[in-house]
């Protein structure tokens, strides 16, 4: 009978010790995945990169880098400084390397010196190390954006999804640098958004680790975004430039009802255009840069 035990003894000891080594190859296996998907999934350009695709669409454009409360933040920009200027935000995620392809489009190239900047915790501003406040943001790209004051004028900045919101932020904290303003299905009213139910989860620490870096910024961007829309509430009011509003009518991400939030909180804009864009969801900087150009110039012809 002892051996019996004995024997039925060894045989979970040996089923375990086959276990514990399948759970740890397992563990290993996901956490090498992690790290691969991470090295992959990035959604940015190294600068050697950039400077290629600039030679190679025989693009003149420089990219830069500047410190700012501590981060340093890169940019890139083309075009001659006596042209009036543009600024463009990126959403979340994103980088500045989504940007070359526009800036060699004539009609843009003839009319703007055209800058674009990774913000915080994107391309290679910090990647993975995301600012949850939009006005922190903004109080980062303002030297940027003071610089370029300084060196021509009227300066427009257009801002994409998230980068709608700090956008906005600059134009309601620094309305002296900003002339005009271009959001693009751009998230304004707080939880006026869609959130997916594994976003809280992936914040906890324990989950965060194992995301790319790239979607640990635009997560935390997200959790705090309602918040932070919160915050700009009293200031909306500070807005005295022409603001053009673009949205695909099918928006999957953002919810059409926020052109009624602008229609109500920008009652001192100079002007405000709402255009929405049939059978388009969420992407237009992919998907409809053709409107987008056209609002860049109609928003020029409106304030030169």
């Amino acid at each position: 009978m002892s051996r019996i035990k004995n024997g039925m003894r060894k045989t979970r000891y040996r089923w375990l010790r086959i276990t514990l080594r399948v759970v740890i190859v397992l563990i290993g296996a996901f956490i090498i995945s992690c790290l691969i998907f991470d090295h992959y999934v990035q959604f940015r350009k190294s600068d050697e990169e950039l400077k290629q695709v600039f030679a190679d669409r025989k693009l003149d454009a420089s990219i830069n880098y500047y410190t700012a409360h501590g981060r340093t933040l890169r940019y890139i920009s083309a075009g001659s400084d006596t042209l009036p200027t543009l600024l463009m935000l990126h959403g979340s995620p994103g980088s500045i390397s989504y940007y070359p392809g526009r800036l060699v489009d004539s009609a843009i190239r003839n009319r703007f010196r055209v800058f674009a900047v990774d913000r915080p915790g994107y391309g290679y501003s910090g990647f993975g190390d995301p600012e949850p406040s939009i006005q922190k943001q903004a109080e980062m790209i303002r030297p940027l954006l003071d610089s370029i004051n300084k060196v021509t004028h009227p300066v427009i900045v257009m801002g994409g999804s998230y980068g709608a919101s700090v956008a906005c932020r600059l134009a309601m904290d620094y309305p002296e640098l900003v002339d005009g303003l271009i959001v693009t299905g751009p998230s304004l009213g707080p939880g006026l958004e869609k959130y997916f139910w594994f976003t809280f989860i992936v914040e906890h620490w324990s989950i965060r680790w194992f995301i790319p870096r790239l979607f640990r910024s635009a997560n935390t961007e997200k959790v705090h975004h309602k918040e932070e829309l919160e915050k700009m509430l009293p200031y909306w009011k500070n807005i005295r430039i022409p603001v053009i509003y673009l949205q695909g009518e099918n928006d999957n991400i953002v919810d059409t009802t926020n052109a009624g939030f602008a229609r109500k909180h920008l009652i001192n804009a100079r002007s405000l255009d709402i255009k929405f864009i049939k059978n388009r969801e969420h992407r237009l900087a992919q998907y409809e840069w053709p409107v987008i150009r056209e609002s860049i110039i109609r928003m020029y012809e409106m304030i030169k």
